[in-house]
Formats: C-alpha cells, structure tokens, sequence
C-alpha cells in the first residue's frame, strides 16, 4: 500500500500544488497566492497532502484567535472517492482544535453537493448563503461551520 502523509506547506511545494489547483478550480489561484499565503500571512496554514512523496492535495486554513477559516481544500481529480478528502479535512480540523479553535468555517459553491456532504459528516452546517460568490459564474457560495468546542 502505497505511503501517505500530510505535513506544512513549503514554498518548494507550490508547483506541485500548483498542478491539484489548476486541475480541481476553474478560477485557480496564482503562485504568487500561495507565496504570499505561506511567507506574509501570519493567519495562514496550508498543508499538503502526498502519496509516495508526490502531493495529491491541499488544503489552508486562516486561524485568527479562536475563529478557523478553511480557504482552499483540494484533492487530484482522478483520486477523488477514495477517502482522500476526510482524510485531510479530519486532519485540518484537528490542526485547528489543537491551536485552540472553537469554530470553522468554509464557503462551498452552491452546486458542489459532494463537498457539502463530505462537512456535513464532519458535523458543519449551513449558515447562510452568500449571492454571486464566485467570480467565474456569479454562483452563490453557501457559508458552513462547525461548534468544535
């Protein structure tokens, strides 16, 4: 079985990261994002995700005090449906307990119902919609979060 981690962000990993942004979004984020996100925000954790010492997913969450935002969560798209995803977003959720979070939350693309079901397992629910969210299709993103204390 082939060997699977998860560990910070480092900037030699953004291309890499890169390939799982450009391949999952249709208005992917630039390099110069994640360097950005990595190097000047203090509120910024991003973990990548590998298999075989090659990253297959992502994921960066902002924590400000007691408040966690996940920003960004992506998997390739030809490993989806293996689990992949819980994987990294239970890993993300106990990143943020341990740094003393007492809620998380996400804006979810209205039309994503496979990612709403994947935080629904994790207990987040719907809080509100936000209209014309997304600046590639206008589409409403729904806000989730999650009571982790």
């Amino acid at each position: 079985m082939a060997e699977l981690s998860i560990r910070k962000m480092e900037l030699s990993d953004i291309s890499q990261v890169m390939e799982v942004e450009t391949r999952s979004f249709e208005s992917p984020w630039t390099e110069d994002i994640f360097y950005q996100e990595i190097v000047k925000n203090k509120h910024a954790h991003y973990y990548v995700m590998l298999i075989e010492k090659k990253i297959v997913g992502f994921v960066g969450v902002w924590i400000v005090f007691d408040d966690a935002q996940i920003t960004n969560i992506a998997i390739l798209p030809e490993l989806r449906g293996n689990k992949l995803g819980e994987k990294l977003f239970r890993f993300t959720m106990q990143q943020a307990i341990g740094m003393g979070v007492e809620r998380l939350s996400l804006e979810v693309r209205a039309s994503n119902t496979v990612a709403q079901r994947l935080y629904r397992k994790f207990g987040l629910v719907a809080g509100g919609i936000r209209k014309n969210y997304y600046s590639d299709n206008n589409e409403d993103a729904i806000v989730m979060w999650v009571n982790l204390k």
